[in-house]
């Protein structure tokens, strides 16, 4: 009731650009607000093609307007490109509305493996530890970072005793102003669920620490999480963290973070 159930969709406003990241159910509200303002252009950033991150762009009110853009990125594939990805959930029996009948103009955009821009930002993406081919997102201006992980698992790969390029999703995380990173599940439920592609608040924690970020959001709730438990796993992301100058939160539906 306090965090919200909708899955991963995190608005970054720049001025005159917007981009989205990921498309789970909460892009529907941010769809209809985006065109209240009257923004017809926008870019819409996948880390990965698992259903929670894709659900709710089939509900995303510019898709169905004429007239407007929406230019999707996401993780490419040796098997399909993203455009055939994507049209699955498109078509019957998923959905009765075929990608090609679409209004909108739609364009479809492999993540490039160098460092790109949109508008005044530059942005990073780089293949992270998840099942699948997924990726993280960095979002810089000439003032300030802003870091996406949301589905990552850093303990399959490790930090402790690494240089920073050796780690997985340093290129996202390093530095970052802000970090938005899985926190899953306590310790003694990540134990039985190791593998799965989402991480401990613990390693939360601990990989934000070793990658100099510099404020941490504990995202991606486990389900069964009701808010008393998310609450129990802010505080012990807190405890871990004590002295090192900031204190993790827990991300929440609707909430708003200022950058300069």
């Amino acid at each position: 009731m306090r965090y919200g159930g909708n899955t991963s969709c995190v608005e970054v406003s720049l001025d005159s650009t917007t981009l989205v990241l990921d498309a789970g159910p909460g892009i529907r509200g941010l769809g209809a607000e985006l065109l209240a303002r009257g923004e017809r252009h926008v870019h819409l950033l996948l880390t990965h093609l698992h259903l929670d991150h894709l659900e709710g762009l089939r509900f995303f009110a510019p898709l169905w307007i004429e007239g407007t853009t929406l230019d999707i990125w996401g993780p490419p594939s040796p098997l399909l490109s993203l455009r055939e990805r994507i049209s699955r959930s498109f078509s019957p029996p998923l959905f009765p509305i075929d990608m090609r009948d679409i209004p909108a103009q739609v364009s479809f955009h492999d993540v490039p493996r160098d460092r790109w821009a949109i508008g005044k930002a530059t942005l990073t993406s780089d293949l992270v530890v998840h099942p699948g081919p997924t990726v993280g997102f960095r979002v810089e201006t000439a003032d300030a970072s802003f870091a996406y992980l949301p589905d990552h698992e850093p303990a399959l790969a490790g930090w402790a005793g690494r240089s920073r390029e050796w780690i997985s999703g340093a290129a996202i995380a390093a530095d970052a102003d802000i970090l938005l990173h899985d926190a899953q599940y306590f310790e003694d439920e990540y134990a039985d669920r190791i593998g799965w592609g989402h991480s401990s608040v613990a390693d939360a924690v601990g990989y934000a620490e070793a990658l100099g970020a510099r404020r941490l959001l504990l995202f991606h709730h486990e389900p069964a999480h009701g808010d008393e438990s998310l609450e129990r796993l802010e505080a012990e992301a807190r405890s871990l963290a004590a002295g090192n100058g900031h204190q993790p939160a827990l991300a929440r539906e609707g909430m708003v973070l200022e950058l300069p």
